[in-house]
């Protein structure tokens, strides 16, 4: 068995999301700087970002599974010790770039700044999911339970913003993005119970042509595997390119961010 294979699905399924986000990033950056009108509260445009994600998130789950397998399948024959150091180290470092994040934004956009964004909740989610990397059904009840979870604590507002984390918001809570524990931790749950049943043991458990040598496939994969790096530069980028076409003055930019 290569424990080191790729699964070049999952790499495509991510690679794709990536590009989602940064097309749907794109058009909120044309709304935000108010370059082109965009209702990007209701309808479609709404629904979109979920979508991506929901995709990224429940990759998660997946991503967990396979990793937990291939390194328990790594020390069979070697001293058994918990792999919890592995994962926290892991989840640390997206909580310190997530912060970093929070940094970033609280700087040039005090009013909507990241409190509690995608990288926090993936980083904290990777800590507390490692007790449940080696369990299947019970994932699949977690991840509906969280997510019913969720929906109720949505329906109720607090007077302090101590609980953004667990998805309890205060009465007047704007942010660019915002990602609480519930319901999203049940996305992870269904994800961890996915990798179960399509790659336990790590090894697929369907069919799947070779379709890792395609070109259109390995871009999707390159994108997929460097979508950490792609996630935390894309939107500089992006000012730059709406700056060099002329659409974006920096002249104002820096009054638009802080007004």
């Amino acid at each position: 068995m290569d424990i080191y294979k790729r699964f070049w699905e999952i790499d495509v399924l991510r690679g794709l999301a990536i590009l989602m986000m940064v097309t749907y990033h794109l058009m909120f950056d044309l709304a935000y700087f108010g370059i082109y009108s965009l209702n990007l509260s209701s309808g479609a445009l709404w629904i979109f970002p979920r979508i991506i994600a929901f995709i990224f998130i429940f990759l998660v789950g997946i991503s967990l599974t396979l990793s937990y397998s291939r390194v328990d399948i790594m020390r069979k024959d070697q001293e058994k010790r918990s792999l919890f150091p592995k994962y926290l180290k892991r989840g640390v470092k997206l909580l310190i770039l997530g912060l970093f994040i929070t940094l970033i934004t609280r700087i040039f956009i005090p009013q909507d700044f990241i409190v509690f964004g995608i990288l926090h909740f993936i980083g904290l989610a990777i800590i507390l999911e490692y007790p449940f990397l080696d369990k299947k059904y019970l994932n699949l009840v977690l991840g509906i339970v969280f997510i019913i979870f969720g929906f109720i604590l949505a329906q109720f507002t607090v007077g302090f913003p101590w609980l953004l984390w667990l998805g309890l918001k205060p009465d007047v809570f704007v942010t660019v993005d915002y990602f609480p524990l519930f319901p999203w931790l049940g996305v992870v749950s269904l994800g961890l119970f996915m990798g179960k049943v399509l790659y336990a043991d790590y090894k697929r458990k369907y069919s799947l042509p070779d379709l890792s040598k395609n070109l259109l496939i390995k871009m999707f994969s390159f994108l997929g595997r460097h979508s950490l790096v792609i996630y935390l530069i894309h939107q500089p980028i992006l000012i730059m390119v709406l700056y060099v076409l002329g659409v974006l003055d920096l002249g104002n930019l820096f009054y638009l961010l802080n007004y």
